[in-house]
């Protein structure tokens, strides 16, 4: 069955939700990374999603305090990523602690970079597509190329991507649902594993990912929709299986 990754997304040492990838629209859901990232794996997760969004935006890791804090107050495997852009970055990542790096904008500006993280770290190296209207955008969101996401996932095909966070910008943060014709083109589109991100709004999207229809998918990603109790952690796992 696919997981479900609650998210912590880190904006000065707090833990908070963008709405559409925009900075300034920030809500703040707890000053302690650590205790959030406890009540998850209380909660029955078993895996975690950490993005540093700062670091998104600079190039190199600003909130490395709060994920030291996540990676000493949980069991569960980590999956970080905003601001790994160079393979001594993902190499101090994974030897403190972090199952798996996800390389963004990297991926786009250099792909043989994540190549060649890729046969270094076998199994510890994802790829982060985010998608501004088909487009893939860069620079923690602030800037849209000119590839498709099934374009850029063509990329990696062959290269040992343990996976795939497809986040559709337009949905992020703003409870409309997952954008289930997107995600599930692109995970038809590549034999990597694709987990979904953005929009996951209800026990309904995640009933959804349980489907046959959605077999393909590795996960999706919830957010606001845990935060602001729109969706029990119980309940979904139950419809998951785990």
């Amino acid at each position: 069955m696919p997981h479900l990754y609650p998210a912590i997304d880190l904006k000065a040492g707090q833990c908070v939700r963008l709405k559409l990838g925009d900075m300034e629209q920030a809500t703040v859901f707890s000053d302690d990374p650590g205790a959030q990232a406890r009540a998850f794996q209380d909660q029955g997760f078993k895996r975690l999603h950490v993005v540093d969004l700062d670091g998104a935006f600079a190039g190199e890791s600003r909130n490395g305090d709060a994920v030291d804090a996540i990676l000493k107050a949980t069991k569960n495997p980590v999956q970080l990523g905003g601001g790994i852009r160079t393979l001594d970055h993902v190499e101090a990542w994974l030897a403190k602690g972090i199952s798996r790096v996800i390389l963004g904008t990297v991926a786009v500006r250099d792909p043989g970079l994540v190549r060649e993280a890729c046969r270094l770290f076998p199994g510890h190296v994802a790829v982060g597509i985010d998608a501004r209207g088909g487009r893939v955008a860069v620079e923690g969101w602030a800037e849209t190329s000119e590839l498709s996401a099934i374009e850029l996932a063509g990329r990696f095909e062959d290269a040992g991507v343990s996976a795939i966070i497809y986040t559709d910008i337009d949905r992020d943060g703003v409870l409309a649902g997952i954008n289930w014709d997107s995600t599930l083109d692109l995970a038809a589109a590549t034999s990597i594993p694709v987990i979904a991100s953005g929009g996951l709004a209800s026990i309904e999207d995640v009933k959804r990912l349980a489907s046959p229809e959605a077999a393909r998918l590795d996960g999706a990603i919830s957010g606001r929709a845990l935060y602001d109790g729109r969706l029990d952690p119980a309940e979904a796992l139950k419809v998951l299986g785990a």
